[in-house]
């Protein structure tokens, strides 16, 4: 009877789509575990094909590709440890979330997934097939039983395991980032370990995909609950673990514990990431982004340094004769500390010569949205010209609070590829800019110390389009449009919630019109990274025409 087994943990960041990239990860991480004399080396679900796949996965032409893959990675890692790696299954007409067990040059076994989540950002149910529950596989003598991801989140498959003769469990997912999902990663699974009183390895992959960030954070579990490993958030790691048998079953011998970071450095870290792996995975080497002296633009281009370096950033400042002084005065210094390229595009006469042409149609008619629209949208043309001529990728710069009841100009300032910020409140982009001011990490490409300006910090926000405007004149101040929005958006509340707790019902009416007459322009809007588990786009779905409206 084994008495030790010794496993290989890939956290690793996978591609969609890139097989042959992620093969040759797999095959690096296997070389690291037969060097270790390990049994097994485990990675992620999905991990061949890449996750989230969305309907990719349903091309027959793609599955052929991936279970190709799979039986040529068996046969290359028959002589030395098994390995666990996620990927599509078909048989019988029917598509599978599956997990594979390759030893001695063939697939021994095939863990299909029972439930498919079909909630926030998953939509598995109208993608894959759910498998009947199964029992554990064998490796070297060991019994291990592997819930697929979400499968580990319900107690049935866990129960099935252990009455069937598990060891322990081994559970592979592809769980994406929502600010502090790792406390309730290690909640459920304690509450896996202790129903079931077998050790608990949990396996999560890192890495940007659209708006997703996988956060990894691996970690391991013995019986009681007790952490015996914690892998770092957002790093990849190829870790060794080694489970010892006793008179009271296996126990996981203790191993590294990363520590956890504030919510704060959490958010901060996935949206770097983020940006990082859309630029390195789509194949922008360099963005590009107007910098108006506003506290949305100082930390998109603080964040974009830090992901790609400063090299690779072109902020741009297109001032107009609303622009103030500070702002010009703010963006150069914010520039110079960046280390960027500034470039200085007047808008000035592009503006009058526009007006010049409308002028005909407009006569009669009093200026009004409309001429702020048009500074807006010569900005975005302006940054589109540049992103054409030099391939640099055009960043968007608006928060979360903005995004929701649209205070931005559709193909003005919402123009660009990607937005580091779409999901980070305005009350929020305050907080996490004096964060880093206060914080540098080695995972950081930026300098050191306050890099953004305090004045851009404190001053009032202001977009600046017309003489002496503040965004306050258009909207509550972002406190309180803020907690309504966390109340009506990320709760699912209702107006009488918002006054329970405390707010205006003009402002939380007004606020709740402008958020559902904003859809199509959400509807339009570059990706960003998702911060929580009611981002713009997957994670919450409504109708463009919509004239429903709560009355309270």
């Amino acid at each position: 009877m084994t008495d030790r087994f010794t496993i290989t943990l890939a956290q690793l960041n996978p591609t969609v789509g890139d097989i042959a990239g992620n093969v040759a990860k797999v095959m690096d991480a296997w070389e690291q575990a037969k060097a270790q004399g390990a049994d097994m080396v485990a990675f992620p679900e999905m991990f061949i094909t890449g996750y989230n796949t969305q309907d990719l996965v349903m091309k027959p032409a793609f599955q052929r590709d991936a279970l190709a893959a799979l039986d040529d990675l068996a046969q290359a890692c028959a002589e030395g440890p098994a390995v666990a790696v996620g990927g599509p299954w078909v048989e019988d007409s029917a598509l599978f979330n599956a997990y594979f067990i390759l030893q001695g040059g063939k697939v021994q076994t095939i863990v299909r997934k029972h439930h498919l989540p079909n909630e926030t950002v998953f939509d598995e149910v109208r993608i894959f097939d759910p498998a009947p529950i199964a029992g554990p596989y064998s490796v070297n003598g060991v019994r291990i039983g592997s819930p697929i991801c979400e499968d580990a989140w319900h107690q049935d498959v866990v129960e099935t395991l252990e009455e069937t003769g598990a060891e322990f469990l081994l559970i592979p997912n592809g769980s994406p980032y929502y600010r502090s999902k790792i406390d309730v990663r290690h909640n459920l699974m304690v509450a896996r370990v202790i129903e079931s009183g077998l050790p608990l390895i949990y396996l999560n992959m890192v890495g940007g995909q659209d708006d997703q960030v996988f956060d990894g954070g691996s970690f391991a579990l013995n019986t009681g609950g007790e952490l015996a490993m914690q892998l770092p958030l957002f790093d990849e790691a190829v870790t060794h673990l080694t489970l010892t048998r006793g008179q009271d079953g296996w126990r996981i011998e203790d191993a590294t514990k990363a520590h956890i970071p504030a919510s704060l450095e959490q958010d901060y870290r996935a949206m770097t990431e983020a940006l990082r792996d859309y630029c390195g995975k789509t194949g922008f080497g360099k963005v590009l982004l107007g910098l108006s002296g506003g506290v949305d633009s100082a930390l998109v281009a603080t964040i974009a340094v830090d992901a790609l370096g400063a090299e690779n950033v072109r902020c741009v400042m297109l001032p107009s004769e609303y622009t103030s002084q500070d702002s010009l005065d703010d963006a150069k210094e914010l520039a110079e500390n960046l280390g960027v390229r500034y470039d200085f595009v007047p808008i000035a006469e592009g503006r009058q010569a526009i007006t010049n042409t409308l002028a005909p149609l407009f006569e009669g008619t009093s200026p009004d949205l409309t001429e702020e629209n048009i500074q807006s949208r010569l900005r975005g043309l302006l940054l589109m010209a540049l992103s054409n001529k030099f391939g640099e990728m055009l960043l968007t710069t608006g928060n979360k609070s903005e995004v929701a009841v649209g205070y931005a100009t559709i193909y003005g300032d919402m123009a660009g590829g990607y937005n580091p910020i779409k999901d980070l409140y305005k009350t929020r982009v305050f907080d996490i800019c004096r964060w880093r001011n206060a914080n540098a990490r080695s995972w950081m490409m930026g300098p050191e110390g306050a890099i953004i300006p305090v004045n851009i910090i404190d001053k009032p926000p202001s977009a600046e389009l017309r003489p002496d405007q503040k965004d306050s004149d258009s909207l509550p101040d972002y406190p309180v449009l803020d907690g309504i929005l966390e109340i009506l958006v990320d709760a699912d509340g209702s107006i009488q919630d918002c006054l329970d707790a405390g707010f205006n019902k003009t402002d939380v009416v007004r606020v709740q019109n402008l958020l559902y007459i904003s859809e199509y322009k959400r509807f339009q809007s570059a990706p960003g990274a998702r911060l929580s588990p009611k981002a713009f786009w997957l994670d919450r779905r409504y109708p463009i025409v919509n004239r429903w409206r709560d009355l309270g």
